[in-house]
């Protein structure tokens, strides 16, 4: 399939998911033009046509939220979720990343989930946890890469030149932490 055919089959219904999130029609087309420029760089890489739509909507999910990251917006997760047609026994990277967070040592699992699930800022995490911020801020780094490198570790994922991981999620028996 070729990003043209993949534009004009999924672009409105992307175009729509973004806009009920962003709620800016400028915004929308600058998130819906990059992330089709990603699909198009990537559509190679995907093994699978049956998850194009679930891929092409984790790309635009992804795109907005680094643009919420990158303009210091503060947006709900569940607003995140993508409804699509994915199977109940589908892999997925919330199995990987569940299994990751349980092999997390508890003192970079509380830090991590405290800051980036519950949303509190380090300083706050800091005094829950009666440590210095320093610790937190050295512990929650930590968390995070440890998280990375299970991706890399379980599913084959790498990093970029930038740093930020790419792959695709592996079958489920080739995955070394779900299994």
């Amino acid at each position: 399939m070729t990003t043209q055919q993949v534009w004009k089959k999924y672009a409105d219904d992307v175009k729509h998911f973004i806009l009920s999130r962003v709620k800016d029609t400028t915004v929308t087309d600058d998130l819906l033009q990059e992330t089709f420029i990603k699909v198009h760089t990537k559509l190679h890489t995907l093994n699978d046509i049956t998850k194009l739509k679930s891929w092409i909507f984790t790309i635009a999910r992804n795109t907005m939220m680094d643009y919420f990251k990158n303009t210091n917006q503060t947006v709900e997760l569940k607003n995140f979720e993508v409804q699509t047609d994915i199977k109940e026994h589908e892999h997925t990277e919330k199995d990987c990343l569940r299994g990751i967070l349980q092999s997390l040592p508890k003192k970079y699992r509380n830090p991590l989930f405290l800051s980036d699930i519950k949303g509190l800022k380090q300083q706050e995490v800091a005094d829950t946890l009666q440590q210095n911020l320093p610790t937190t801020k050295s512990q929650i780094q930590r968390a995070r890469k440890l998280i990375a490198q299970g991706f890399i570790d379980c599913c084959g994922f790498s990093l970029n030149e930038e740093g930020k991981l790419v792959g695709e999620i592996q079958d489920k028996e080739d995955c070394k932490v779900c299994k």
